[in-house]
């Protein structure tokens, strides 16, 4: 495994630095990832030798960009088990795709008194979007509890269910806290009611293996810079029968069939749901980065990434006046900690010192947060080509930080 390691740290050339004259420790990967060189090759061959606007064009560079543009589609369909490409919608991220839902389907459907079930663990980027639909249309959003591991209360969501009840909502893992939900069993809950099922799956295609198909969701967000690939782009899958049944979200080219001053009549999918000049580089380099991941001996760096988990956890435990948040049987690369001795600002600010990034705060989570009773947390992360050293870097500086303000 070592010799693997290494080999894949080299495809990293961002992690060969130093931060205030320490070897750097990059711990935020539930923030964001770092990409591999592929990914970085992928977006600029594109920008250098096929860089044009997709679709319209009848010129060669337009031809080749459009060719590559929509490959990339079927990667992401084909990694995720859609069953068709036009499916998946592609956007600037997981917030715009939980927004496009929201402000369509739920904009098109929701009528006064239905109900939205979102888990208390909700990323804001699925809460607010679903509040400002519930102000236009008069539903009700309701928490789904949480048990003080932070796993979600399937007991409290079966009471909860009834034919009021439209959509739930639910991260595939938590941001926060690193729980894995168990989706299959939502869906079936909810489905049991007639409920459509939507899955902030933010943290998922770098950790999990997603199949919508076998998980029976009805709608998936996906985040490219969380999964080895650009920021700025996303994508969105949805049934087809939903998303042909949805009206558009946003106008302007690309996504109209005719238009004219009386009338405009639009495309069809995926087209309808992607007007103007889309993040063609990102797309390529998203699809890139979900080949680049396809690529790994996934059993390997399963492995690998729960022996870093347990590492963590294992050594913030022996700290005294430590306590980790989020305690789930099922967990991503994910710990979250607080301490009796400093605030998590000030631990991330003191790790930095040492050339160790985390993140520190409430995690766009803050009814999480007030669920147990905390501002915010420290959370480490971890990725394909963290190691133990990494872990041992971090409890030194969270040992230094224990000196200094106890």
């Amino acid at each position: 495994m070592t010799a693997l390691l290494d080999a894949l740290r080299d495809q990293f050339p961002v992690l060969d630095q130093t931060v205030h004259g320490k070897r750097l420790v990059y711990l935020d990967n539930a923030a964001t990832v770092q990409r591999p060189l592929p990914v970085l090759h992928a977006m600029d061959t594109f920008y250098r030798e096929s860089n044009a606007n997709v679709h319209r064009g009848v010129h060669l560079l337009s031809q080749r960009a459009t060719d590559q543009f929509e490959a990339a589609r079927v990667t992401i369909s084909r990694f995720i088990n859609a069953r068709f490409s036009h499916e998946i919608i592609f956007t600037k991220g997981c917030t715009e795709a939980i927004n496009l839902v929201a402000h369509s389907w739920g904009g098109a459907n929701l009528r006064p008194g239905d109900e939205v079930l979102l888990s208390h663990g909700e990323h804001h980027a699925n809460i607010v979007p679903w509040q400002l639909i519930a102000e236009r249309t008069g539903a009700v959003i309701r928490p789904i509890p949480l048990h003080d591991s932070g796993e979600l209360d399937l007991e409290a969501l079966r009471a909860m269910l009834s034919d009021r009840v439209k959509l739930v909502g639910v991260k595939h893992v938590c941001n926060a806290l690193g729980t894995i939900h168990p989706i299959e069993e939502i869906v079936r809950m909810a489905k049991s009611v007639g409920a459509l099922v939507l899955v902030d799956g933010a943290q998922s295609l770098a950790n999990v293996d997603v199949d919508v198909q076998a998980l029976g969701v009805d709608f998936y967000s996906m985040s490219g810079h969380k999964a080895y690939g650009p920021m700025g782009v996303g994508a969105l899958y949805g049934r087809e029968e939903l998303l042909n049944a949805m009206p558009p979200y946003q106008g302007g080219g690309d996504m109209i069939r005719t238009v004219s001053f009386e009338k405009t009549t639009f495309n069809d999918l995926p087209n309808k749901f992607e007007p103007g000049t889309p993040n063609v580089a990102g797309v390529i380099g998203l699809a890139a980065a979900l080949d680049w991941v396809a690529g790994l001996d996934s059993a390997s760096i399963k492995a690998h990434k729960q022996s870093l988990l347990d590492h963590a956890t294992e050594e913030l435990n022996r700290i005294e006046g430590v306590k980790i948040i989020g305690t789930a049987a099922q967990k991503a690369p994910v710990v979250s900690f607080v301490t009796d001795f400093a605030h998590p600002h000030d631990l991330g600010t003191i790790f930095d010192q040492h050339g160790v990034a985390i993140r520190a705060g409430h995690h766009c989570c803050m009814p999480l947060m007030k669920r147990f009773g905390v501002p915010g947390t420290a959370r480490a992360s971890f990725a394909v080509y963290n190691t133990n050293q990494d872990i041992i870097v971090l409890i030194e500086a969270l040992r230094a930080a224990r000196e200094i303000f106890a």
